[in-house]
């Protein structure tokens, strides 16, 4: 008979007899009791033997074959509770000072270790481990139970007993058989806390024994707890490979365990547990008053079978006497008779984690609550940082010692005792506040306790992890993180609220860190978007993790309107450019200096305002909602925090981002009303029914008022929410979205320095083109110049024909060629590539028309001859046969440079390289001419001057004449010194207010004067060309003009500066230009010509000066003063009036030439302007 098909009995042979045989023999030579003194265990005459005889069969035997036969014999020998606990209860009364039983005890802990080694099911277990595991499993229990209650005997304080030598050794000085003792002791310590009572086996004897609180007060009263304590808080000093092994079991002691609970006293704990029963009892009764509805009758053996007819004229047949009821009984039935098999993908196998669940709640009873609690408030208070932050690092560096479960056990433990911590502060603040008595105050580091997980070190290895197990799928690890962030955020949150202020330093600078990443951001929402199936427990995690990011960062967002975050958005679209164009380079120096460029790049592009209203937008889509749905499902077994966290969900989508469309589903709007309503409704009678009550009402009452305004959505609640159905259901019309137009490639250019010829230049191009693997493009330039070289000899030689038949035939001009891409890939090439472009360039095409879009026209122009063409085509084919490839120091992708156009350069650069913006001293010079108009200025004693000037100049003129060089250094000085004076000008011209920009009566009356100054110009030259005295006329206004021409430009500047108009002045200038174009005959020069352009004035230009001056001011006095412009004829030696005496200084750049042109016509001799 096959023995693998035979079901597991006794009488079945499971172990090989031989082995059996040998096994039974080595356990009875071990010893037994003595039959005079039964309670006494006698040693065999070998016993250390034996033990070291069943240590070598568990080794060769069952860890080499894999079998379990060996344990599997040993349980059935009750080797543990039979030998050894009574072996060491001897060793631990009476043989501790004799070195052979010392031997023969550590002998019995090497075998408690493997004997006692938790037991998972995994996919490589063989037939036998199979057969073997629920035996020994059970034989575990039964270990657990003799280790922790053995009559009198501390049997855990003998194990400690056996390992405190070896830790009374300095580290330095242990030698590995110290270090092998001190990890046995703690691996069985470890083995005890996992051990549990299997669900699916009978258990035998009392559960209490082998508990969870039993465990605990065997550890409390058996000094474990101290011995974990002392150990934890020497980590790395004293003890450096225990730290995982030490982790375990502070893992396997507190998962799964209610830290509100812990931390209430017995009366509160008492009144939780009371309310905990009493809504027990509530939720029964409220089942039974269900059923009572649906119950059957006295008559229920009477069968009842009804047809219901349906709308589309069917029938169907239900049964049962609860369909008599009514009607909607009878539909109900319907629907609960339906079941729909939805298919589910084949999901990978997971090994079991049964003794690493820490979803399982633990229960415990009032005295293990108290000795845990005591212990977990020492553990924070001395051992918590030294533990986790050696642990962290050994987990970092991947250490030997260290099992993947180890960083699941890591994070949760973190975030287990996070919350224990904030429970502690909340139990300490309560008796504050209900003590008369103030307790002792609370440390101002109290927050110092847990720092070791407060670091960056701790952010960056959570957000590795996280990431690495969210892209992994290893959900029961992400499980594990989130919780452990959570409970980061809550105890910073607590930490902001401190009144420290050192602890609101801190908490500020971690809220920084862990909102200034995006990649945060969008990790949470990627965890609640990819909730499927993963568990209660994942998804009571990461809807509290979203809940609990979301209203930190609302409350961060807001204390701090310009919080900035870090995108890797732009960097990851710079990383793929980069790599795209990157080349194979051994030159460590030059990497390292482009991975700095790339990473001062995406330095710069990543980092942006914070929008939260943007970001929580993100959180209101279908996958997050159904996570929320999914969740509330469960509302019968949430308590007031999880329903309340649901309840702001759906809040935050229906009325804070106005998106309650959303929510317009059957199946939601459908448990709003159970939940309301029922059947199994939440109780009324809890404060967070009536918020739900309100909740579902609004939604309602908002569905109801959407299909009245959107008839569609009575369709669209079958199914869920597309963005665009969305947003046609949220406003009435589809969404206008605008095709992305690509932007054109930036031109680039050969740098000057590596090419100066042509044929150098396409070298270069053609050089990186071939690097970048696009010599196909090149090929298909040498082919259309080679077409077209052709098609333009077959033109030339047509258009040389007619010449010769018609030589004096106009030569017609080279038609243009079309460039025509070969395919759509070099189509969107000549529009994308941006080397391609530049090769196109250099080779003579050009682009038609000023558009430059994909499939623009490209053409070779006429003035390319069939030889250019050719000698262009061999370039690029010579190039092409030996494609320049540089070296590591000349690549030639390198010497390509962007090209900046010179309007572009001009708005870059001119703005601030050609603006002096001054400095404390003002007597800068002005090499480009000054930054205003000359700025008239009157005297008082201007005629004076002029007289003393006049005096000296005749002098020193009659008395010898002066030299050029002289005249020359004159002129200069004169120069320099009125370009210092101007730079000094702040002009009024140009300081005026804006309100006068916007005088429309200045504006009228300006453009009056403007015309009434057209008019009269134009019937002047009129008369001039009809009467040809323009010259006669010129010549006696200038004699006029010359007498008064200071006071009206005075008049005409000061008119100017009482409206503060500079266009006004502009304008004027203006008409005088177009006045010399309308005569022809002379050219005259505005006031605000350069000094240059002054030096050398001759009689006719100051005539021709006259004579715009004399138009200006006539018009201008005919307006101001309302009189007609006197003859020409009048008095030529009529002096100025003192109102109208000015006199620039020597400085002035027109000036000058006035007053010379005044002191010509009164000496009656002509000077040269030179004498000067």
């Amino acid at each position: 008979m096959n023995e693998d098909a035979v079901a597991f009995g006794q009488g079945v042979q499971v172990v090989d007899p031989e082995v059996r045989a040998h096994v039974y023999s080595l356990v009875t030579a071990l010893g037994g009791f003595n039959g005079e003194d039964a309670d006494r265990y006698v040693l065999g005459d070998d016993a250390l033997a034996c033990l070291r005889d069943i240590r070598r069969w568990l080794k060769l035997y069952d860890e080499k074959y894999k079998r379990m036969d060996v344990a599997r014999c040993l349980g059935e020998a009750n080797l543990i509770n039979g030998d050894l606990l009574p072996i060491l209860s001897l060793w631990g009364t009476s043989g501790q000072k004799s070195k052979y039983m010392s031997r023969i005890a550590l002998a019995c802990l090497e075998l408690l270790v493997p004997l006692t080694w938790p037991l998972e099911i995994h996919g490589e277990m063989t037939v036998n481990n199979h057969r073997h595991t629920p035996y020994l499993q059970h034989a575990q229990v039964s270990y657990k139970r003799g280790l922790l209650s053995r009559g009198s005997y501390n049997l855990l304080r003998t194990i400690i007993r056996i390992g405190l030598p070896s830790m009374a050794i300095p580290r330095s000085e242990r030698t590995m058989r110290d270090d092998g003792i001190l990890k046995l002791m703690l691996y069985l310590l470890r083995n005890i806390t996992v051990i549990t009572p299997n669900t699916r086996l009978a258990a035998e004897g009392d559960e209490e024994e082998t508990s969870r609180s039993a465990t605990i007060n065997a550890f409390q009263a058996q000094d474990v707890f101290a011995l974990i304590l002392t150990m934890c808080s020497n980590i790395g000093d004293d003890f450096n490979m225990q730290d995982v092994v030490l982790l375990e079991i502070v893992f396997h002691l507190v998962k799964g365990v209610n830290v509100e609970k812990l931390f209430m006293d017995d009366a509160q704990r008492s009144a939780k547990h009371t309310d905990e029963l009493d809504t027990l009892l509530k939720q029964e009764s409220s089942l039974r008053r269900e059923y009572s509805k649906n119950a059957p009758t006295r008559h229920g053996r009477f069968g009842t079978m009804i047809w219901v007819k349906r709308d589309d004229a069917k029938v169907s047949t239900v049964s049962g006497q609860d369909v008599l009821k009514d009607s909607q009984a009878t539909f109900q039935k319907m629907d609960g008779s339906k079941k729909w098999n939805k298919p589910r993908p084949r999901q990978r196998h997971e090994e079991s984690t049964f003794n690493n669940d820490f979803s399982t709640p633990a229960h415990l009873n009032s005295v293990a609550s108290e000795n845990l609690r005591m212990f977990v408030e020492e553990f924070l208070d001395s051992g918590f940082n030294p533990l986790f932050t050696h642990v962290r690092k050994a987990i970092e560096r991947e250490a030997n010692r260290v099992v993947p479960i180890n960083s699941r056990q890591f994070f949760y433990t973190v975030g287990w005792f996070l919350h224990a911590e904030r429970a502690r502060r909340a139990r300490q603040q309560e008796k504050q506040s209900q003590n008369e008595k103030p307790l002792k105050e609370l440390e101002p580091d109290s927050f110092g306790l847990v720092a070791s997980v407060l670091n960056q070190e701790t952010f960056v290895f959570l957000n590795r992890s996280m990431q690495t197990s969210f892209d992994q799928k290893d959900w029961e690890d992400l499980n594990a993180q989130m919780r452990c962030f959570t409970q980061i955020l809550l105890t910073v949150q607590e930490m902001a609220q401190s009144s420290l202020d050192e602890d609101q330093d801190i908490a500020e600078n971690i809220q920084n860190r862990i909102f200034y990443e995006e990649t945060t951001h969008d990790r949470v929402l990627a965890i609640m978007r990819g909730y499927k199936d993963q568990g209660f427990s994942y998804l009571d995690a990461c809807t509290e993790l979203a809940h609990v990011f979301l209203r930190m960062l609302e409350r961060y967002s807001k204390e701090n309107v310009d919080l900035q975050v870090r995108s890797r958005a732009r960097a990851r679209r710079k990383n793929k450019r980069a790599e795209a164009t990157a080349v194979e380079d051994n030159n460590d120096e030059e990497n390292a200096s482009e991975e700095e460029d790339i990473m001062e790049a995406e330095r710069v592009c990543r980092e942006r305002k914070f929008d939260f209203k943007r970001f929580a937008a993100k959180f209101c889509n279908q996958k997050c909602v159904d996570t929320f749905v999914a969740f509330t499902k469960f509302f019968r077994e949430l308590d007031s925090g999880q329903l309340k966290r649901a309840h702001r969900y759906f809040y935050r989508v229906a009325f804070k981002q106005e998106m309650s469309v959303l929510l317009f589903r059957v199946d939601i709007i459908s448990l709003l009303y159970k939940m309301i309503k029922g059947p199994g409704a939440l109780d009324s009678s809890k404060p967070i029914f009536k918020e739900w009550e309100e909740l579902a009402r609004q939604v309602i009452r908002r569905m109801i008022k959407k299909i009245d305004q959107r008839p569609a959505l009575v369709t669209e609640l079958l199914f869920s929410k597309m963005n665009s159905t969305l947003f046609y259901l949220e406003y009435g019309h589809e969404k206008q979205t605008l095709p992305s137009i690509k932007r054109t490639p930036a031109e680039l250019e050969v740098n000057p320095s590596d090419a100066a010829t042509p044929e150098e230049k396409i070298k270069i191009v053609v050089g990186a083109l071939a690097m970048d693997e696009q010599a196909d493009l090149v090929a298909w330039i040498s082919t259309v110049l080679g077409s077209a070289a052709e098609e333009r000899e077959s033109w030339e030689a047509h258009d040389a024909a007619q010449r010769d038949e018609t030589p004096e035939a106009p030569r017609a001009p080279n038609p243009m060629i079309a460039v025509e891409p070969r395919d759509d890939t070099c189509k969107q090439a000549m529009y994308s590539n941006a080397k391609l472009r530049l090769l196109m360039t250099l080779v003579g095409f050009e682009r038609l028309g000023m558009e430059d879009v994909t499939g623009a026209s490209w053409i070779i122009p006429s003035s390319q001859g069939s030889k250019d063409l050719r000698d262009t085509k061999s370039t690029i084919d010579k190039c092409l046969e030996d494609p320049y490839t540089g070296d590591i120091d000349h690549d030639p992708r390198q010497m390509l440079r962007r090209r900046y156009k010179p309007e572009d350069q001009e708005n870059n650069y001119r703005t601030t390289l050609n603006v002096d913006f001054g400095s404390d001293s003002e007597g800068e010079d002005v090499p480009e001419g000054s930054l205003f108009p000359p700025n008239p200025r009157s005297k008082a004693n201007a005629l004076h001057e002029l007289k003393q000037k006049r005096k000296k100049r005749k002098g020193t003129g009659e008395s010898e004449p002066i030299d050029e060089a002289v005249l020359e250094e004159r002129r200069k000085a004169r120069l320099e010194n009125t370009q210092a004076r101007l730079a000094k000008i702040k002009s009024e011209l140009f300081v005026h207010s804006s309100d006068d920009e916007s005088d429309e009566e200045a504006d009228k009356e300006f453009f009056d004067l403007e015309e009434k100054r057209r008019k009269e110009q134009a019937a002047r030259v009129r008369k001039a060309l009809v009467t040809g005295v323009a010259e006669e006329l010129g010549s006696r206004a200038a004699k006029k003009s010359e007498r008064k021409r200071q006071s009206n430009l005075h008049n005409l500047e000061s008119s100017e500066t009482h409206h503060k108009r500079p266009r006004r002045r502009q304008s004027i200038d203006g008409v005088d230009d177009d006045d010399d174009i309308i005569m022809g005959g002379t050219v005259s020069r505005s006031p605000s010509h350069d000094p240059e352009d002054n030096q050398d004035i001759s009689v006719a230009s100051s005539e021709d000066h006259e004579l715009d001056f004399d138009d200006n001011l006539a018009f201008r006095r005919n307006h101001d003063r309302g009189i007609e412009p006197e003859s020409p004829g009048g008095d030529e030696d009529m002096e100025p009036r003192p109102s109208d005496n000015v006199e620039p200084s020597d400085d002035d750049k027109n000036m000058p030439v006035a007053g010379l042109a005044r002191r010509r016509l009164r000496a009656g001799f002509v000077i040269d302007s030179d004498s000067e």
